[in-house]
């Protein structure tokens, strides 16, 4: 039996998801950050992107940079071919992990096959003293697969129940893709914090109706979730962060002057931010800094 108290529905935030461009040709569902959540654990960032029909323009993300975060690319449709200044040239399908360090600093670009596209990108802050590690990149091919009750669970990041990802975090997170066809519980650890987003489908959370376009933020304190319906969704979660972060254009960091450091250094074409190997487009400019 649970030992501490769900926090009530009435007390969660339901968030709705805005759209914005990613590409000239493509738009994504931005439900991190949002003005009124800017972290679930470390998770700082997610994209839902697509579902892009076939005949549509292929994906496209020039080369850019990052520090601070780790970028992790899961998909339900299509493939990505992931590019980095480490020289990694490796193309993603669903049911896989692509992960990125970015650390001190790395370059990378995206590129969508052709066919269709349907997954999510997500950011994960670095704590403080892994922040300026140097960059990495892994590739799981396979990640852990369950079912509880009507779920059935792929966990790509961390441990949901007996369920525990090979991939390299930094802190204490969890990441998965959930398939509801009836009633489920699942367990959850109550020092962390969780939001849940369907993907698509229907789904009552603890008998509260959740639709595609929102994020459900559930706060801490919880050991288990009660869910109900017929739907594709993705719960994350993980120990909030001892301290804010500043999230501009493609970086995370604590402070504005790392911010304002990683900017000069790509501008002026540093040893920070090499060239990305094999891709043949421009690499991208980044914005003025806000006054």
């Amino acid at each position: 039996m649970p030992t501490t108290l769900p926090s009530p529905p009435q007390a969660w935030q339901r968030l709705s998801i805005p759209s914005r461009p990613l590409s000239p040709t493509l738009s994504v569902r931005r439900a991190l950050p949002v003005p009124d959540r800017r972290l679930v654990g470390a998770w700082t960032f997610l994209d839902h992107i697509g579902p892009v029909p076939a005949e549509a323009p292929a994906l496209e993300v020039g080369a850019h940079p990052h520090i601070g975060l780790q970028t992790a690319t899961w998909l339900f449709e299509g493939e990505i071919l992931h590019r980095d200044s480490l020289g990694t040239a490796q193309t993603i399908c669903p049911g896989q992990l692509n992960l990125m360090t970015a650390g001190h600093g790395i370059a990378h670009s995206e590129e969508g096959r052709a066919g269709a596209l349907h997954g999510v990108q997500f950011w994960i802050a670095l704590p403080a003293e892994a922040e300026r590690i140097a960059p990495a990149f892994e590739h799981l091919p396979e990640l852990p697969s369950g079912s509880i009750g009507g779920a059935e669970l792929r966990v790509f990041i961390g441990q949901l129940g007996a369920l525990r990802s090979a991939a390299t975090v930094h802190s204490p997170l969890v990441g998965a893709e959930l398939r509801i066809t009836g009633p489920a519980t699942l367990p959850l650890r109550p020092d962390f914090e969780h939001a849940l987003m369907v993907v698509h489908g229907e789904l009552r959370v603890e008998g509260e109706p959740l639709v595609p376009g929102e994020l459900l933020y559930l706060g801490g304190s919880r050991e288990q979730l009660r869910l109900q319906g017929e739907a594709l969704a993705v719960l994350i979660g993980g120990e909030p962060l001892p301290e804010p972060r500043v999230l501009w254009w493609n970086f995370v960091a604590r402070d504005w002057e790392t911010i304002r450091e990683a900017r000069r250094a790509w501008l002026a074409g540093e040893a920070r931010f090499p060239e990305v190997p094999g891709y043949p487009g421009e690499r991208l400019s980044c914005p003025d800094l806000p006054g």
